[in-house]
C-alpha cells in the first residue's frame, strides 16, 4: 500500500508540473523553436546527470536498432512540443491541452496499423464520442477570434501535436525493456541537434528571470517530470495511472484561468467534458451496453 501511495504522489506531482508548462512557454517570451531548444538543452543536462547516477551509460545497454528507434521517437516528441506550444497562442492553453488529449485515439489507430492491435466496438464508440466533442469545441470558438482563423489553427496544431505524441508512444512500445530515462536523454539530445540551426541565439534572455523560466522547463518540466512519471508508472496499476493522467488537462485549465483570465464558454466546456470523458473511457477500459455482444460479433466475423 505504501508503494501505491508513493506512486500516486509521484504521478500527481508529474501531472501538476505538466499542467503548468503552458504558463512557462508564454511567459518566456521566446519563439517556439527557441523555447523547445532550450528545454531540450537543459533537459539533456539534467537527464545526463540522472543517467550517470543510475549507471545507464554503460556499453551494451542499447543496440544500434534501439538507438535508431529512440532517435525517431525523439524527432516525434520534439515535433509534438513545437506544435503544442505553438497552439497555446492561437486557441488558449485550455483548449489546446484538451484537444491534445485526443492522443489515445491517435495511438489507437497507429497501434492497429503498426502493432496489429484489434479495434473493438467499444474503442470505436469512444473515438466517435471524442470526435463529437471536437466538433462542439470547433463550433464553440470565441467571438473575438471569429474570422481570424487563429482558433482553428490552434486546434489543428493541437491535433498534430497529439499525432506526433502517439508516434513517440509507438516508438516507446518498440523499446520495451530499455531504460526510459535513457530514452528521454536520447530524445532531448535529438531535439538539440534538430533545432540548433533554427534557434535565434541573439534573442536569448538578457536577465536572470528569463533564463530561470527556460531552466525550469528543462530541469523541472523535463528532467524531474520524467523521473516522477516513470517512477509512478513502475509502481501503479495501469487503470490508476490512466485516471491520474487527467490531472494534467484540469491543471492546465486552472492555470489558464488564474494566470491569463481565459474562461471557457458553455459550448467549449461541454466539448472538453466529452473529449476528456471519452479519453477516460479509452484509458480506463470502460465498457458500454451491448459492447460485449458487438465485440464478440466482430471477432466472430473476423474468423469466418
Amino acid at each position: 500500500m505504501t508503494e501505491i501511495k508513493r506512486g500516486t504522489a509521484e504521478m500527481t506531482a508529474a501531472m501538476l508540473i505538466s499542467g503548468t508548462i503552458g504558463w512557462f512557454v508564454l511567459m518566456s517570451g521566446q519563439a517556439v523553436t527557441d523555447v523547445v531548444f532550450w528545454r531540450c538543452s537543459f533537459g539533456a543536462l539534467t537527464l545526463l546527470v540522472i543517467c550517470v547516477a543510475m549507471g545507464l551509460l554503460r556499453p551494451g545497454i542499447l543496440n544500434l536498432k534501439s538507438f535508431a528507434i529512440a532517435v525517431g521517437g525523439g524527432i516525434a516528441i520534439v515535433l509534438n512540443w513545437l506544435l503544442l506550444f505553438a497552439a497555446y497562442s492561437h486557441a488558449s492553453i485550455s483548449i489546446a491541452t484538451t484537444v491534445y488529449n485526443t492522443q489515445p485515439f491517435m495511438l489507437l489507430g497507429l497501434g492497429a496499423l503498426f502493432l496489429g492491435e484489434r479495434i473493438t466496438f467499444t474503442k470505436l464508440f469512444w473515438l466517435a464520442l471524442a470526435f463529437a466533442g471536437m466538433v462542439i469545441i470547433v463550433e464553440g470558438k470565441p467571438a473575438e477570434t471569429a474570422g481570424a482563423g487563429s482558433y482553428a489553427i490552434g486546434i489543428l496544431l493541437s491535433l498534430g501535436a497529439a499525432f506526433f505524441y502517439a508516434l513517440a508512444a509507438i516508438a516507446a512500445k518498440w523499446l520495451k525493456g530499455t531504460p526510459p530515462h535513457l530514452i528521454a536523454l536520447i530524445q532531448v539530445s535529438t531535439g538539440i541537434l534538430m533545432l540548433a540551426p533554427f534557434t535565434n541565439f541573439s534573442a536569448a534572455p538578457q536577465d536572470a528571470s528569463g533564463w530561470s523560466i527556460l531552466v525550469a522547463m528543462g530541469v523541472v518540466h523535463t528532467g524531474v517530470m520524467y523521473v516522477l512519471l516513470y517512477g509512478a508508472i513502475q509502481k501503479l496499476p495501469t487503470h490508476l495511472t490512466g485516471a491520474l493522467s487527467f490531472i494534467y488537462p484540469i491543471a492546465a485549465i486552472v492555470v489558464d484561468r488564474l494566470a491569463f483570465g481565459h474562461v471557457l464558454g458553455i459550448t467549449q466546456i461541454a466539448g472538453a467534458i466529452i473529449i476528456l470523458g471519452a479519453a477516460a473511457g479509452m484509458n480506463l477500459g470502460w465498457t458500454i451496453p451491448l459492447a460485449g455482444h458487438k465485440n464478440n460479433h466482430l471477432s466472430k466475423e473476423a474468423t469466418e
